[in-house]
């Protein structure tokens, strides 16, 4: 960088750069969340952090010496409920936080498919509630086409099949 380069003008025109950065990104940001979304999601991060203690507690601890099963998600869940508790403390007092749009009701309706598919997976298999949750996540939250919604879900499926259970055997339940 010459000595020209680091004037106060190329500075300046530097900082016009970045404004118009940040103006340009800024544009097509969501609007920012109030009170109520920093509450809610701070009551959701700390329930979620107690929901996972109590399930870690019920596996066993154990000691620093002898972990045991739940040490993991014990520590996870620690940290889990601080956070939440972190997130109710700055309620109000945070503005990069930013207002559900539909991309936010895409992600919790990805979360509840999935849900939903580790619910019946033990009951009728993976070929099924695995074709349908590649379809869904394709075509409705993905906007995918109906034929290559179709098509890569079963492609898939079929490929995970053949890898998983046929050649390596996975202990996964299937139904053929």
């Amino acid at each position: 960088m010459s000595s020209e380069e680091s004037t106060p003008a190329a500075a300046a025109r530097l900082s016009d750069a970045i404004h118009e950065v940040e103006e340009a990104e800024h544009e097509f940001r969501p609007p920012v969340a109030g009170r109520v979304t920093d509450v809610v999601v701070g009551i959701a991060v700390l329930g979620l952090g107690v929901a996972a203690l109590a399930g870690s507690l019920a596996l066993g601890v154990g000691s620093p010496r002898a972990p045991g099963t739940g040490t993991w998600p014990f520590l996870v869940s620690v940290v889990l409920v601080v956070l939440g508790l972190g997130l109710l403390a700055l309620t109000g007092r945070m503005h990069d936080a930013e207002r559900f749009t539909r991309a936010g009701w895409l992600v919790l309706a990805g979360l509840a498919t999935m849900i939903a598919f580790v619910t019946v997976i033990s009951l009728i298999g993976f070929e099924i509630p695995a074709a349908l949750l590649m379809f869904v996540w394709l075509k409705f939250l993905g906007g995918e086409s109906w034929r290559s919604s179709i098509v890569t879900s079963l492609a898939t499926v079929l490929a995970f099949y053949i890898v998983f259970v046929g050649l390596l055997a996975v202990p996964i339940p299937h139904m053929f």
